[in-house]
């Protein structure tokens, strides 16, 4: 069926187990190429978002790549009305999704290299995803768009977050932390305010998802796991900002930045991920890398081309 982005844009619903929240399903995204080469990129969105990037898409495609988003359980178009939006318990709920559209992919469409490309939390478990499936040949290269791969708080609260994760972990599901929502961030996106991009505003909102305790347990879990090293046995490109700013408002500034994560952490634990790891820094980058304004946007793009030419 037709995606919500246009009739370039496929859909495919897939049905998931169900959870402790009732029923589940992911959602895949295809846009193909139209001088397919046999490979392909699967994407995986961040916290708060789903994939609409079309003009990330479109790059690959004119390249002969097939490109597939994936909105992971409890986001956009897979967010069901009985879900409490983006919650997981454990990163490692969301594996049989990418299981699946990887099966679609490889079996089904008949690809042969597969390129996952992943932003911010996606990127975080993208990365524990490909340390479990080494040595099986399911994708041939790991690209990171400013994965999360620690926690953007003084330290001593980075401490709390480690001593408290199993008494946050057990707490009733819609338990939400007093953290208090930031809006500098996808004010700086959005069109209608300070930004140059179109996304669903029900899907990405301004304000962001309520953070829920068990759900900040579990990603904890995750950034330990890949702190203590992972053995991912692919070529690994990570990507981030050359700048970090703590912004609750927006400012100009933050239209070069990454307001959401530090980069220097991004860069000093992208190394844990397996033993052949390319870090760029990209000077003015936002967040969501791809979305930053050019010139920063036009070296992303850059980047990764050039890297994949050498190890894609």
């Amino acid at each position: 069926m037709h995606d919500v982005l246009g009739p370039d844009y496929e859909l495919t619903v897939l049905p998931m187990p169900d959870d402790y929240e009732g029923e589940v399903v992911a959602s895949l995204v295809r846009r193909r190429a139209a001088e397919p080469t046999g490979r392909a990129v699967l994407y995986l969105h961040g916290f708060t978002d789903y994939f609409f990037q079309t003009h990330l898409a479109e790059h690959f495609a004119a390249q002969g790549v097939d490109f597939y988003g994936l909105d992971l359980r409890k986001y956009g178009r897979s967010l069901l009305p009985h879900q409490t939006r983006g919650f997981v318990r454990s990163v490692t709920e969301y594996f049989p999704e990418i299981d699946e559209a990887i099966r679609i992919i490889r079996a089904e469409h008949g690809h042969e290299r597969v390129i996952l490309n992943a932003h911010s939390t996606g990127g975080l478990v993208a990365a524990l995803w490909a340390d479990r499936v080494r040595g099986r040949g399911l994708v041939q290269n790991l690209v990171l768009n400013s994965p999360f791969f620690d926690l953007n708080v003084p330290g001593h609260l980075r401490l709390a977050a480690d001593v408290l994760h199993l008494p946050l972990s057990r707490l009733p599901i819609r338990t939400v932390l007093p953290l208090g929502l930031s809006t500098a961030y996808a004010t700086s996106l959005h069109r209608d305010h300070h930004g140059e991009w179109d996304f669903d505003l029900a899907w990405k909102p301004v304000g962001g998802f309520p953070v829920h305790a068990a759900w900040l347990a579990a990603i904890r879990r995750a950034q330990r796991r890949l702190h203590a090293g992972l053995r991912v046995d692919v070529p690994v490109l990570v990507l981030c900002s050359d700048k970090g700013l703590r912004l609750r408002d927006f400012a100009p500034e933050a239209r070069s930045a990454d307001t959401v994560l530090d980069p220097e952490q991004i860069a000093r634990w992208s190394t844990r991920v397996g033993g052949h790891v390319t870090c760029v820094r990209v000077p003015g980058g936002m967040h969501d890398l791809v979305l930053s304004p050019e010139p920063a946007r036009k070296q992303v793009f850059a980047e990764m081309d050039r890297w994949l030419a050498c190890y894609g």
